[in-house]
Formats: C-alpha cells, sequence, structure tokens
C-alpha cells in the first residue's frame, strides 16, 4: 500500500483520507458523512479509507493515535487533519479552502 498510498496523496486535487477501524464506533458514523462528501463533490476530491490494523506502518507515520482520523492531503502535503468525528459541514468548509 506504501508506494500507491504515496501516489494517490501527491494529486492535485485534494485527498481526504479515513484512518479507521472495522472495530471502532465512531468510524462506522465517519463512513456515511464521508461517502457524501465524495458524491457531492465528485471528481473534485478524492477519498480513500484506510484501515489502522491493516496498514500499520502508515498509521504509525502520520502519527495515528485515535480512530477515526481524517486527513486533507494536496501534493503530498498535510493541509488539515482532525480526530474524532467530524461533521459534513466542517469537512465541506476544510475542501473548499483548498480546491
Amino acid at each position: 500500500m506504501k508506494g500507491n498510498f504515496d501516489s494517490i496523496i501527491n494529486d492535485t486535487r485534494p485527498v481526504i483520507v479515513d484512518f479507521h477501524a472495522l472495530w471502532c464506533s465512531p468510524c462506522k458514523v465517519q463512513s456515511p458523512i464521508l461517502s457524501e462528501i465524495a458524491s457531492e463533490f465528485g471528481e473534485r476530491v478524492r477519498v480513500i479509507k484506510i484501515d489502522v490494523d491493516q496498514n500499520t506502518g502508515l498509521a504509525s507515520k502520520y502519527h495515528i493515535q485515535g480512530v477515526p482520523t481524517v486527513i486533507l492531503f494536496k501534493t503530498g502535503e498535510v493541509m488539515w487533519r482532525q480526530s474524532g468525528v467530524v461533521s459534513k459541514d466542517m469537512l465541506r468548509n476544510v475542501i473548499l479552502k483548498h480546491i
């Protein structure tokens, strides 16, 4: 996943990465919010999910200490991050600043 992940986050459009875990209840709340964001923004934004239990190296690299943690990347740089459930309105506002 590492090489592919790097190529994904190096996109010029914003990339929302949802670091989550299958056992995490708040992650189950975050998931439909991210689906709505992906539908709303279409090709202007990419949304991907990373299971921290399956991708421990990435979780460690980005210092993920709690799930869900949502990070917005653009051209490989972390532009914004938030742990815990992020509202649709907050995500929308953050994305609009980076489109």
